[in-house]
C-alpha cells in the first residue's frame, strides 16, 4: 500500500494507527484455568499475587522486572558469552554501552538492581544521615534504612493526588529540600535519591528543568545526586513529548543529558535494559567506585561480573542499545496508554496522567467503602485474578510497611493496584481482556469485602504476607 493510500485511509477513519516496531518470531503458550481453580489458587496463596504459581496465571502483569521479551540479537549474544571468572570480554562490552548511553565513568555490575542499591547505600550512608528522595521505593528505602539512613520524601505535593494533571509529578520540591537542609544541615545529607518515572507515584516523570535546578541546589550545598535509572528511557520519552526544546531530540540524547546532571546511578537492568536478570551501579567518583568494587567482591562476585554470567552481560549490553530506540519507547508507552484509555472511558479510577510502565488503579476510589486497614489494593489484586487470571500487584498500605519507631502501619496517601506491562510481550487483545475484567469487578465493587493480614514477614512484607477474606 502506498503512503498516499495509507494517509487517505487514516483521514477516512479519523485516526492514524500505529504498530509495534517488531514482529513475533517465537511464542509461549498460556492458558486460563477455571474460575473454581482460580479461587482455590488465590486462597492457597493467601490472596497475595506474589505467592501464586506462574502456571496458574493467564496474563501476568505482576511486574515488568525481568519479564520482557529479548530480541533475536540478544539471544544471539547469549551464545557469545565469555564465562571467564575474571576479565570477561562481555563486561567490557557492557561497560562501553553504559558509558556511551548514560555517560558515567566507573561501572560495577550486580546481579540485579537490589544489589546496586545495597552497594551505594553501604558505600556512602553513615548512621543518622538523611536521604531525601522523590517518593520512596520499597527496596531502595529499606537498603537506605539498613545502612543507618533516614528517608525523607521531598516529591512535589501533586504526586500524592491521583487525578492531578501535572505533567511532571515526579519532580522534587526544592522548598522541601531547603527545609531539610535548614533542619539537619547539608553535611547530614550524603545524596539525593532521585528516581525517574517514579514508580510509587504511578510512573510519573521528572522534568529536565527540575533536575537542572536540583543540580544547582546540590552544588551550592555540597550534596551529590544519585539516580535510580531503572525506567529513565520512559522518563526521557515524557521529556521529549512534554518539555519545551526537546521534541526534536532523541531518547538517547535526552537520557545522556539528564544523567549528566547526576553523580551516578543504580540500575535494575531487568526493566529498561530488556534482560531477564542483571543490574549495575555507575558513578563518577573514583573513591566511591573503589569502595563499591571492594564490596561487590564480598556480596556479588568479582568486579568484572558482579553476579552475572558473561552471556547475561552480553544480552544486557545489546539491550541497552535496543531499549533506547525511539520507536521502541514510543510503542511501549502507547500500549500502556491504550489500556489506560479503555479504563478511563468506562469511568474506572486510575492514576492520571497515565505513566510509562503501568496502569495504577486507585483502590481508594475503586473500593470507597473499604478502610485502608482492610487492604483495598491487595483486595483488588486478588479479585482481578479470581475474575480472569490476570495477575497484578499491591502498591499501598502493604507495600508501605510499618513505621520502624512506632510499629504502626504506614498509611500512604496513594492506595494503588499496579498493572505492569512487560515490554514486547502482550498484544492489544490482551489489554482488552484486562480492561474488561477490571470493568466486571468494578461493576460489583460494593459487594466486595476486604482482607485481613494473617502472616507478616519482617522485611518487604508485600512479597510474602498472607491474607484471609474478611
Amino acid at each position: 500500500m502506498s503512503n498516499t493510500k495509507y494517509q487517505t485511509m487514516g483521514q477516512q477513519f479519523g485516526r492514524r494507527s500505529w504498530a509495534e516496531p517488531w514482529k513475533i518470531k517465537m511464542v509461549e503458550p498460556i492458558r486460563m484455568i477455571s474460575h473454581e481453580e482460580r479461587q482455590k489458587a488465590a486462597a492457597e496463596a493467601g490472596y497475595n499475587t506474589f505467592l501464586m504459581r506462574s502456571e496458574d496465571v493467564y496474563i501476568d502483569l505482576l511486574t515488568d522486572s525481568g519479564t520482557s521479551a529479548m530480541s533475536d540479537r540478544q539471544w544471539a549474544g547469549i551464545m557469545m558469552g565469555d564465562e571467564a571468572y575474571a576479565g570477561s570480554r562481555n563486561f567490557y562490552h557492557l561497560e562501553e554501552a553504559i558509558q556511551k548511553y548514560y555517560g558515567y565513568k566507573y561501572i560495577i555490575p550486580t546481579h540485579q538492581g537490589r544489589g546496586a542499591e545495597h552497594l551505594i547505600s553501604q558505600a556512602v550512608i553513615q548512621k543518622g544521615d538523611y536521604i531525601p528522595g522523590n517518593m520512596y521505593f520499597t527496596t531502595t528505602r529499606l537498603h537506605q534504612e539498613l545502612a543507618g539512613g533516614i528517608f525523607v520524601d521531598v516529591i512535589i505535593d501533586e504526586a500524592h493526588d491521583p487525578i492531578h494533571q501535572h505533567p511532571f509529578k515526579g519532580n522534587i520540591d526544592l522548598d522541601k529540600m531547603q527545609a531539610l537542609v535548614n533542619k539537619v544541615g547539608a553535611d547530614k545529607i550524603p545524596y539525593v535519591s532521585l528516581a525517574g518515572t517514579v514508580n510509587m507515584a504511578g510512573g510519573q516523570p521528572v522534568s529536565m528543568a527540575n533536575v537542572k535546578e536540583l543540580r544547582e541546589f546540590c552544588d551550592r550545598h555540597g550534596i551529590r545526586i544519585y539516580l535510580d535509572a531503572t525506567r529513565m528511557y520512559e522518563n526521557s520519552f515524557f521529556i521529549q513529548e512534554r518539555e519545551e526544546g526537546y521534541a526534536d531530540k532523541s531518547i538517547a540524547e535526552i537520557l545522556f543529558e539528564f544523567c549528566s546532571y547526576t553523580d551516578g546511578a543504580w540500575m535494575s537492568a531487568k526493566k529498561d535494559n530488556l534482560v531477564n536478570i542483571g543490574g549495575w551501579l555507575a558513578v563518577n567518583q573514583a573513591d566511591v567506585a573503589e569502595k563499591a568494587r571492594n564490596m561487590v567482591v564480598v556480596y556479588e562476585g568479582l568486579h568484572t561480573y558482579g553476579g552475572m554470567a558473561g552471556r547475561d552481560m552480553e544480552a544486557l549490553a545489546i539491550g541497552i542499545a535496543e531499549g533506547v530506540d525511539d520507536d521502541h519507547v514510543a510503542s511501549r508507552v502507547r500500549q500502556v496508554r491504550y489500556l489506560g484509555k479503555l479504563l478511563m472511558d468506562w469511568g474506572i479510577p486510575i492514576v492520571e496522567p497515565v505513566g510509562g510502565h503501568a496502569i495504577f488503579l486507585d483502590a481508594k476510589r475503586f473500593y470507597e467503602h473499604l478502610p485502608q486497614d482492610l487492604f483495598p489494593s491487595q483486595t483488588l489484586a486478588a479479585e482481578l485474578y479470581i475474575d480472569s487470571g490476570v495477575r497484578s500487584m499491591e502498591r499501598g498500605i502493604v507495600s508501605a510497611g510499618r513505621d520502624p519507631k512506632t510499629g504502626d502501619h504506614r498509611h500512604p496517601a496513594l492506595e494503588l493496584t499496579r498493572l505492569t506491562i512487560p515490554r514486547r510481550v502482550y498484544t492489544q487483545a490482551h489489554m482488552d481482556v484486562v480492561a474488561e475484567s477490571i470493568k466486571a469487578i468494578y461493576d460489583v465493587r460494593e459487594q466486595t469485602k476486604g482482607l485481613k493480614m494473617v502472616f507478616e514477614p519482617e522485611y518487604l512484607r508485600f512479597f510474602q504476607a498472607r491474607f484471609e477474606k474478611v
